[in-house]
């Protein structure tokens, strides 16, 4: 038997990086460490034909965070394009519950890549407003729960696989401390 679903959610969080832009140029490299909790959740019945029973799987995606890389072109005055890819952090929480009772709570936090690109548009000195959209992948996990209904043992196998496709909006300060109070590429 298998359950999949998809989800939608809301993320918030804060961004911490540094941008570079190269004199005389547009293009613009850059890092960028992001922490974004959600409300990324699903929850599936099933029924195993085997046994007769009913379950439900419980999935969360609690929060993730990325390290990005980011690689950019300024087209206009006030507008950068760019690019970007690193590492992604997840906590994930699975629960399953077979014929009312509890079999399963797996909690981890998992690791993988994200990818993505944006544009950014600067609209004031040291302020810029951001529309990117990024893939995440945390990996997948299979676990085996055991769980005994009388004098009866019972195997439930479940995988878990973890991706987000992210649309993200966002407002940046930034300080200017490397260009004398100017901010970058612009």
């Amino acid at each position: 038997m298998e359950v999949s679903r998809s989800n939608s959610g809301f993320a918030g969080g804060g961004q911490i990086g540094c941008d570079y832009q190269w004199a005389g140029t547009g293009w613009v490299i850059g890092f960028r460490n992001m922490f974004d909790g959600t409300s990324l959740h699903r929850d599936r019945t099933f029924f195993d034909p085997v046994t007769g029973f009913s379950g439900t799987a419980d999935f969360h995606l609690n929060w993730f965070d990325t390290l990005t890389t980011r690689l950019g072109y300024a087209f206009a005055p006030g507008w950068l394009i760019y690019g970007q890819g690193g590492i992604a952090w997840a906590h994930t929480q699975t629960d399953v519950t077979i014929a009312g009772f509890q079999v399963g709570d797996r909690s981890r936090n998992r690791a993988n890549w994200t990818a993505g690109g944006g544009v950014e548009w600067m609209f004031a000195p040291h302020w810029s407003a951001f529309l990117e959209g990024n893939w995440m992948d945390v990996g997948s996990r299979n676990d085996t729960t055991i769980f005994t209904a009388g004098a009866c043992n019972f195997g439930c196998n479940f995988s878990s696989k973890a991706s987000a496709a992210t649309v993200l909006v966002g407002v940046n300060y930034r300080f200017g401390w490397l260009g004398k109070g100017k901010a970058p590429y612009y």
